[in-house]
């Protein structure tokens, strides 16, 4: 079953009728709206009915979360990557996403929609008209008005414990013995007082689960006694209004019991918009009396308290405790300090990871980037508006690894407002042309690319710097190649190649020319060069442990041994390839190796095989949209291996493999794939 539900780990309680009237709701009704106040549980709620409707739709349930996006530029990516499009062409994204969705039977969950409720009423609207078997569910304090939608208002949970249907009760009970599992809730009065507290909370879950928390060091009678003390009076209700008074208790409560260190740290945390590692932490909140070695400590206590949420070694904070840690921010004056010391961290993890591109900390660095890719983005609109210069610098680093992980829209995105700003020449803007080139490329956008790529190559040369040459010299080379032209991308990278290498490499530009030169060369018919240079390529990235270069080297390897007739070694040199691939979430290589894996498998007689892996490289194809399926000589064979595949397996037991793995989900049908012979 294909989606991306998020994985929880508490229980859910109650809510028996909701679940009831939305499930009943999705089938008469393409938008279904859980509305309410913040807190109430409408996020765990459409979680919990999207679980219990996965089988009704055949093409899966997928859930976008926008609780970290303050503004709509970035909307309609954050649902691309939601379902898994990473699509490589020019077009408008909105277009694209909806033919991706026009004719699949899909639902898809918009959580948090209140902050971006003009954009989401019209992204939705359109996705509605453009795919008739689309149906949405969508979280939000207030309807997005969307024509056909049905409101389900989402109350809090019931207290009243007559005949035992007190969800409230049950919720805090269950939470509690996680809290504090030595605590009996049966002793003299306590079912009283877990009551008094459940009806002071007003059955807010978000409310309980914070006032369980203090049970690790408070006994239920001080809790219930500082429940009705004067803390809920301590929040602005011009944040809070009055409606909210029992949530604003809770939380106004968690934060009055939190020490001063982990009241500046709740409150410095909001600045971030994705999960937080504990490195991050220390570098941004750290400062005045909140030292760098305390954070790990207070972040854990946050996280016992239930004000943060442990996601393996991050830790996330939900959108109304961060709404409430981004005030007391702004009340301590740091609002502006804080922005610039989280851009500028981000800024430095991207020069960083530029850094030790190079080196066998390659992929953890890819993973870095991608798991930060929210903060990454939020510290660059911070700096276009804030420090243009510095904005140049990491837009330009970002190249070596959006285009390369399918955010080719945002990257596009960024680097031309970069670009647009007034800045000063320099191997900074050199190094945003180059990222710019490769990205419209990669969207087979060639005549812009190169454009860019003259561009890039002018700015080269009044830079003077080997770095910039090379950097040029690789995104003329890109466009060039894939655009056919391998002569020209022969000579571009081999002159570059000639004029400024240094042994060893300097860094990434120059294995990017040497993977653009070793194609041209098998492009053009010079096997035995592209051979050896390819052999030569494996080995320089094997030294330094990277894998990116060395994908690339494996995939010219395999392609030559098909060429040649060794299918066997092909066979070893494509899993190679796709596997580092894999481990660098490289979706566009990911499927050039699947394309070289089915060729292996027909050659060797293996139509199953082949079938099946040509079924989920198809998948990948769709998911990028993109224009060639790879570079132009691999479409030359394709149809070749086809052939030999249906002769093996015959066409009816062929086409049943190819469908099968169609349509599956991608990484599954990946896993199933990389399950085979080692790779070299």
């Amino acid at each position: 079953m294909v989606g991306n539900l998020p994985v929880t780990t508490t229980s859910f309680v109650g809510r028996g009728s909701e679940l009831g009237v939305i499930a009943t709701a999705l089938t008469q009704h393409r938008l279904v709206t859980l509305t309410g106040g913040g807190g109430v549980g409408k996020s765990r709620l459409a979680l919990r009915a999207a679980e219990r409707a996965r089988g009704a739709y055949a093409d899966g349930v997928w859930w976008v979360d926008l609780s970290h996006l303050y503004d709509d530029r970035l909307l309609t990516a954050t649902v691309c990557d939601a379902v898994g499009l990473l699509d490589h062409n020019p077009r408008d994204p909105v277009d694209a996403l909806c033919e991706w969705l026009s004719g699949r039977q899909v639902l898809l969950v918009f959580d948090c929609c209140e902050r971006l409720l003009p954009a989401c009423r019209r992204l939705v609207g359109e996705l509605l008209t453009a795919a008739p078997r689309l149906t949405a569910l969508a979280t939000s304090r207030k309807p997005l008005t969307v024509h056909g939608e049905r409101c389900v208002q989402v109350a809090p949970l019931s207290t009243d414990d007559d005949g035992g249907n007190a969800d409230a009760l049950r919720l805090f009970e269950e939470r509690c013995s996680t809290a504090a599992p030595g605590l009996s809730l049966d002793a003299p009065g306590a079912p009283e007082t877990v009551s008094a507290i459940c009806r002071r909370l007003e059955g807010i879950p978000l409310a309980l689960e914070l006032a369980c928390a203090q049970l690790r060091n408070n006994s239920l009678t001080e809790v219930a006694e500082r429940l009705g003390s004067r803390l809920d009076t301590l929040v602005d209700e011009t944040v809070w209004p009055k409606r909210h008074r029992a949530l604003r208790t809770a939380i106004g409560w968690s934060h009055e019991l939190c020490s001063p260190l982990e009241r500046l740290l709740w409150a410095r945390l909001s600045v971030f918009r994705g999960p937080v590692e504990a490195a991050d932490a220390q570098s941004v909140c750290a400062g005045g009396p909140l030292g760098a070695a305390d954070i790990p400590r207070l972040l854990e206590r946050l996280a016992d308290q239930s004000v943060l949420q442990r996601t393996g070694t991050r830790y996330r904070m939900l959108d109304t405790l961060r709404e409430y840690g981004a005030m007391w921010l702004a009340e301590l004056g740091e609002e502006q300090s804080l922005a610039r010391l989280h851009a500028t961290h981000f800024a430095a993890l991207l020069a960083e990871a530029e850094a030790e591109w190079l080196s066998d900390q390659q992929v953890v660095w890819y993973a870095r980037v991608s798991d930060s890719h929210t903060d990454v983005r939020a510290a660059l609109d911070h700096l276009i508006a804030e420090d243009p210069g510095a904005a140049v610098d990491m837009a330009g680093r970002t190249g070596l690894f959006w285009p390369c992980c399918g955010h080719l829209h945002e990257s596009r995105d960024y680097l031309e407002r970069v670009l647009a700003l007034d800045t000063p020449e320099g191997p900074s803007r050199t190094r945003a042309l180059w990222a710019l080139g490769i990205t419209l490329t990669l969207q087979g956008d060639h005549p812009a690319a190169l454009r860019v790529g003259e561009e890039c190559a002018a700015a080269a040369r009044r830079d003077g710097t080997p770095a910039s040459a090379l950097f040029a010299a690789h995104t003329q080379g890109l466009t060039h190649l894939m655009a056919g032209r391998p002569q020209d991308a022969y000579d571009v990278s081999d002159h570059a190649l000639v004029t400024h290498s240094t042994s060893p490499p300097a860094g990434a530009p120059q294995l990017c020319c040497m993977v653009i030169r070793t194609f041209a060369h098998s492009a053009l018919g010079r096997l035995s060069e592209a051979y050896e240079a390819a052999t030569g390529l494996r080995r320089l990235s094997l030294q330094y442990g990277e894998h990116w270069a060395r994908s690339y080297a494996f995939h010219q390897l395999a392609y030559i041994d098909l060429l040649q007739g060794r299918p066997h070694d092909a066979e070893h040199h494509a899993r190679a390839m796709l596997i580092s691939k894999h481990n660098l979430r490289d979706n566009l290589g990911i499927a050039l190796a699947l394309d070289l894996l089915t060729g292996a498998n027909a050659a060797q007689g293996d139509g199953i095989g082949a079938a099946r892996t040509s079924g989920t490289g198809n998948t990948y194809w769709r998911r990028l949209g993109h224009p060639n399926h790879g570079t132009p000589e691999l479409s030359e064979v394709r149809d070749r291996w086809e052939h030999q595949a249906r002769s093996a397996a015959g066409d009816v037991a062929y086409d049943k493999a190819f469908h099968a793995a169609l349509h599956d989900d991608a990484e599954q049908g990946l896993a199933v794939v990389l399950d085979g012979p080692p790779a070299l």
